[in-house]
């Protein structure tokens, strides 16, 4: 192992996913890259889900299997057990895009440096085959008015480092990743963008069920950032490109 290589917490919120945590697992202990350690917040599954973690003693996994007050309360459950310099949300069913990915990020020296580490999503349907990157588009240079065009990065495909890593506000129950990928750009300056897909994303789960009332908790976020004329300016050519996208697509 390179002792320059910072210790990454992946860490996975999973309730009820025997069907699809094995993906996650598989794609992390693939991993080149060994400085890491995984934690797995577990919302007190019922199935089989548990037994497949254990199963993967070679991760080592740090097990919290609790009740939770739903998917950021069991993140911030894992912000807070996290002892690595960055943090890397990988929840169940999304998998780190190749076994060298990790490795190809932090073997670049600005990667080390930065605070918000961030690249490309590849989605894919519950049966793991490919569908395309994401609509949005992510952006070469991030600033602090990137996000005016939308949630331009996933917080699948960025990796944050701990100690500028605010808790998910539990006042948004859809968008709360949105808000915290807001917190994040606003506390620093000091952005890597590795230009590689860094995870593959599955389509069709919660965030597709509730896109509605998530789409209004992101206006109201972008709101508090960029003001009400700002973003009411700004939802015009958001909402042409996503109509103009799902009727060429058929997807979000």
């Amino acid at each position: 192992m390179n002792s320059l290589q910072p210790k990454v917490s992946i860490i996975t919120v999973v309730y009820n996913s025997e069907i699809y945590i094995e993906r996650t697992l598989k794609s992390i202990l693939n991993q080149t890259f060994t400085n890491f350690e995984y934690l797995v917040i577990d919302g007190k599954s019922t199935d089989k889900t548990l037994d497949i973690v254990k199963s993967y003693s070679q991760l080592n996994p740090i097990i919290l299997s609790e009740k939770d007050n739903g998917l950021y309360d069991a993140m911030n459950k894992g912000l807070k057990l996290a002892t690595g310099e960055f943090v890397w949300f990988m929840n169940s069913g999304d998998e780190i895009a190749s076994s060298d990915t990790l490795a190809q990020i932090f073997a670049i020296e600005t990667a080390n440096k930065a605070d918000l580490i961030y690249g490309e999503t590849l989605i894919t349907d519950q049966q793991g085959d490919t569908i395309g990157l994401r609509r949005l588009k992510t952006p070469k240079k991030l600033t602090r008015n990137s996000f005016k065009k939308g949630m331009l990065i996933s917080h699948q495909s960025v990796l944050v480092r701990k100690n500028i890593a605010p808790n998910f506000n539990l006042k948004y129950r859809y968008s709360s990743d949105y808000n915290w990928l807001m917190e994040v750009i606003f506390n620093t300056t000091k952005y890597y963008n590795t230009e590689i897909i860094l995870s593959k994303f599955m389509d069709g789960g919660q965030t597709k069920k509730t896109i509605i009332p998530g789409l209004k908790e992101r206006f109201n976020i972008m709101t508090n950032y960029y003001g009400l004329i700002s973003t009411m300016l700004m939802h015009i050519p958001i909402a042409f490109k996503f109509l103009n996208f799902y009727k060429k697509n058929k997807r979000f």
